[in-house]
Formats: structure tokens, sequence, C-alpha cells
């Protein structure tokens, strides 16, 4: 229960700074002194707690608003009473405050059904903008994203991750030369950084990274850098966040970069585990004893399923290895084969622990949807509970995923302040 800040007599008793007692203590205090001011104070105790309730339903209803918008790029007050179930006065009372915002938008006219032309309404995408960054062990990967998730600029750089000091100088050096002379600049609501690696978000601190050699690492030098307010995550958490919530609420997403990560939501949130480990699927054992794993390990999955095992640990690019598939070349097929093979025993493993659809991103999954029909039929023949693999989904971003869901954070924490 929140402390209130209250004095004493009753006609006083909302406009004391000094006082610390709790609601509970100041209406028993009352009731044993002035039964008179006990009643008044109950009162407006009621009448505040129907205020907030009442301000709570108005934010509620206007996220739902704001998310059906986000979420279906032209729509009107007709149709989003109607899918949302909420009255008209509630529709036409919030969409005009959004339009006065400015946060919506009259995109044009639905066509006439005998009356007058219903507007069409979407989200107006320049309202604000924010700046997504991917941070690699040999590169930064750089976003610039509007409010209707539109990548509207981006930069991948070279620039080994070190742990000095130098580095955060240099990172914002290249954040400041990409923003010059960008108008979005003006509309930036924040920067969120993508980090391989268990992040503690309260204490802005990386725990642990095997991808970038580091230990307890302190984000706090980044982000004095920055100048700008700052939202770390982890990379694969971030490319879940880059999904539509409302199309996934429930699912796990597969990122098939140079190494494994992994992610899932429930309800649309993160579950991030008790010691932020979940999603950690690359260093499930997938074949015990098997191929030597970064983490020290033997047979994780990590070691058969991730973007690095055709790159031959990147002696050459994902292209070029997709290009062999394409001339077929024998070796090459013969790799991408047993990849497939490795890939399906984790997806059965995954959907049979969660029941839930599997995203298939990072570099690989970007690739992947040219051969759905055989990825498809691997995972069938381990798995014999279902008919269809209808779950697997690919990605909605094929290389950007991780610095646009670190940039939409603040697009979230924005729509709620509104």
């Amino acid at each position: 229960m929140k402390n209130i800040v209250i004095g004493y007599p009753a006609n006083l008793i909302f406009k004391s700074s000094i006082s610390k007692c709790s609601k509970f203590y100041y209406k028993t205090l009352l009731y044993k002194k002035n039964k008179k001011a006990y009643n008044s104070f109950v009162k407006y105790l009621i009448k505040e707690d129907k205020k907030t309730e009442n301000k709570d339903k108005r934010n509620i209803t206007r996220k739902k608003i704001i998310n059906y918008v986000l979420n279906n790029h032209v729509t009107s007050k007709a149709e989003i009473a109607k899918e949302l179930n909420l009255s008209m006065p509630t529709v036409l009372a919030n969409v005009n405050d959004l339009l006065e915002k400015m946060v919506l938008e009259e995109t044009g006219e639905y066509a006439s059904t005998g009356g007058r032309k219903a507007k069409s309404i979407g989200i107006n995408k320049s309202y604000c903008h924010a700046m997504g960054i991917l941070i690699t062990a040999n590169h930064i990967e750089m976003v610039l994203v509007n409010l209707g998730d539109e990548i509207i600029k981006k930069d991948r750089i070279r620039l080994k991750f070190t742990a000095e000091l130098s580095y955060c100088t240099e990172v914002a050096q290249k954040v400041k030369t990409f923003l010059e002379g960008e108008l979005a600049k003006d509309t930036l609501l924040g920067i969120g950084v993508a980090i391989p690696g268990i992040i503690d978000q309260k204490e802005r601190i990386v725990l642990k990274s095997h991808a970038l050699g580091i230990e307890n690492y302190s984000l706090r030098f980044l982000e004095q850098a920055l100048e700008i307010p700052v939202y770390f995550e982890n990379d694969a958490n971030a490319a879940m966040l880059a999904e539509k919530k409302q199309k996934y609420p429930n699912a796990i997403y597969l990122s098939l970069n140079h190494t494994l990560g992994g992610a899932f939501c429930i309800d649309g949130k993160l579950f991030r585990g008790q010691n932020q480990k979940a999603g950690e699927f690359g260093h499930m054992i997938l074949v015990p004893g098997g191929r030597k794993c970064y983490c020290g390990k033997s047979g994780c999955a990590d070691a058969y399923c991730a973007a690095s095992v055709l790159t031959q640990d990147n002696r050459q690019s994902l292209d070029a290895f997709m290009e062999k598939i394409e001339s077929g070349d024998e070796k090459t097929l013969q790799t991408w084969n047993e990849y497939l093979d490795h890939l399906a025993v984790l997806i059965s493993n995954l959907r049979m622990a969660y029941d839930m659809d599997i995203i298939l991103g990072g570099d690989v999954g970007g690739v992947l949807s040219d051969y759905m029909i055989p990825l498809g039929e691997k995972v069938m023949a381990y798995n014999g509970f279902e008919h269809d693999v209808s779950y697997l989904k690919n990605c909605s971003y094929k290389k950007e995923a991780s610095a646009v869901g670190a940039a939409k954070y603040f697009f979230t924490k924005h729509m709620v302040e509104l």
C-alpha cells in the first residue's frame, strides 16, 4: 500500500508534506480522536479510489486502441468499436484525442455504402522514432525505426568489441554520425542496445557473454556516452520483441545467428526465468558427447544449429554457402541436409516442451523461407503427435531483428505514458 501525504486536523489532512502515515494508521488515528474527520477522510479515499480506477480504465482502453491501430495499418472508428467491444462514444473520445495529439492520422476514406463515407485512420508513423543497436564481437548494426515499425535508415559498421572505455566513446561517435542530418532526430525517444549475453537490466551489467568474452561488465559508461535514454536487452529477447505481440502472444523465437540464441513470450510478455537465462536453447544438449561448443560443453545445439556451422566459423559468408546450394554443390548439400536434420530435432524437442509457435529467426532464419517444406518433412519425422507444422513461422525481419526489437521498447513505453 502506498503512503499518502496527510496532516491533522481534518481540514488539513491532505496538505502536509511531512507525515508518512499509512492510510490505515491515519484512519485509526482519526477514528480515536475525531469521528467527523474520520468520516470525511473515508469519503475522500473512496472518491480518490474511483478517480484512480476510472483513470486506469481509460489508460487500458487507450492502450488497446493504439495497439489495435498499430497492428492494423488501416482501420475505422466503427471497426475499432466492433473489434475491441467498445462503445462508439468511448472510441470517438479516445480516437479524437489521439488525432489531436497527432498519434493517429486520417489516411483517407472508405468506399461509400450509401451514407457518409467513413474516414480511415492509421498510426502517424512519423510521430516518434527510436534507434536500435546490435553489438557483436566484430560489428555494430544500427537502425532508425518509425512508429510504424519501418526501418528508415540502417548501417552496419565493422568495430571490434573491447572492454575498454574507448569502445563506448567510439560507439557514441558512430551513433552521432549515423543521426547527422536526420529530421527524425528531433522525435527520437531513445536508443535500444541489443547485446549477446545475460543482462541485469536494473544494475546495467552484462553478467556473462561468451560471444563478447566479458563477465560482470558495466554498461553505465556506454549509457553515459550515448547521452540520451538507453535500454539494454539480450539480443535474442530483442529479436522476439521485434515480432508483433498480437500475432504471436505465445511463441518461441529461435535466433539462428553466428551463435544460437532463443527467447519466448507468454501472453505477450517475455519470459526471462529466475536468473535471466530462459531461452538459452543453444546450450541444450542435442548430441550427447558430440561436438565441442564454445561454452566448453560437448554436444550443445549451438554446435549443430548455429549459422557458424554453415559459414565454417565465418570462413565463408552465409550468402556464399546458399549460392553453392543453388548450384548443386554435393558437399554443401550434404552439410545443409545434416544441418536441417539437427535443426528438426531441436524444433521437435521445443515443440514438445512448450507447445507453441516457433519463429525461425536470425541469419539462417532469414533464408529458411525457401526451405520450409524439406525442413517440415524432417520435423514431422520426429514428431508423431501432430499432422502438420503450421506452428513453424518465418521471422518478420531477416537481418535487423535484434536492433529493431531493442528500439521498439521505447514505442511501448511511450504509448503507455500518453
